[in-house]
């Protein structure tokens, strides 16, 4: 069964010359969404929205021009979770699933097949068939984790090392001030409490988010799912991180556009790209191929 919608489930940007092991990813920032899709839904235009990292794909737009794949998807959250493994199905949204185990994720209604978005707000009533549910995974999903491991194993083998940075944003009011030592956290990193990134590595990422003048926090309330617990292998040196960005810093979040200090935060975030890109990876030092 094919989906109702035509458009590609990503949209990856290659550079020129792919001189860093860094790729960049946004799993959570489509925006395309199908007709049928929004005409059996409960919510209106913006409320449906309210899941989605909106721009965050615009945010990482430096990424080629520092020699990393950027790969952003073009599905939207609401549709199919790019950040949830594929077994991660809810049997109160799908009919038909045999009895297993649930994690508070799919417990939640946010499982690959979100049943509900921002807020606990019901998608829809009623369940979609199991055909259908495996359709998204099947067009949607698994597209895009092919391309992902791609790129991984691509950096892997140019560079002796491969550094995945997954990037998403939180509403404002998800992190409590004391996370942040007495400040409000407006960047969270995640990277599953060392498992999937070496210390070193994630040292740099803070640095280039504090050179800016951000409160950086890690692993609180946000330690990384599913795209790094995937791939962040460091003693491979196979390093993922997940990135957590304050919407308040850029965009207005009620409306779902671009504020007024939109355009010099996307300069900051230019920055702390490049910076990331430029990261050396503990054991490929000079490891680049020609």
């Amino acid at each position: 069964m094919q989906p109702s919608h035509a458009s590609p489930p990503f949209r990856l940007t290659l550079p020129a010359r792919r001189d860093s092991p860094a790729i960049f990813c946004s799993p959570h920032s489509g925006r395309d969404y199908p007709a049928d899709f929004l005409a059996q839904s409960l919510l209106d235009a913006r409320a449906i929205r309210s899941s989605e990292d909106a721009f965050v794909d615009d945010l990482l737009d430096a990424a080629p021009g520092c020699g990393a794949p950027l790969l952003a998807a073009t599905l939207p959250r609401a549709y199919v979770d790019l950040n949830r493994a594929a077994e991660e199905l809810d049997p109160a949204l799908i009919a038909g699933l045999p009895p297993g185990v649930q994690n508070p994720r799919i417990l939640s209604g946010l499982g690959v097949i979100p049943r509900v978005v921002a807020g606990g707000r019901a998608i829809r009533s009623g369940k979609i068939t199991r055909v259908e549910a495996e359709a998204r995974i099947e067009h949607g999903w698994r597209p895009y984790h092919a391309c992902l491991s791609r790129l991984v194993e691509e950096g892997a083998a140019r560079f002796g090392g491969a550094l995945l940075i997954d990037v998403h944003s939180m509403p404002h009011e998800a992190v409590e001030v004391a996370a942040g030592r007495g400040r409000r956290p407006q960047i969270v990193l995640g990277d599953r409490f060392g498992a999937t990134a070496a210390p070193p590595v994630v040292d740099e990422i803070e640095a280039a988010f504090l050179d800016e003048g951000l409160v950086v926090a890690r692993n609180l309330p946000f330690a990384g799912a599913y795209v790094v617990q995937a791939h962040g292998r460091p003693g491979l040196n196979r390093h993922a991180v997940q990135i957590e960005i304050d919407r308040a810093l850029y965009m207005d979040e009620a409306a779902i556009r671009p504020h007024a200090g939109y355009a010099a935060f996307r300069q900051a975030m230019r920055r702390v790209v490049a910076r990331i890109a430029a990261i050396p990876l503990p054991q490929a030092r000079g490891l680049a191929a020609e």
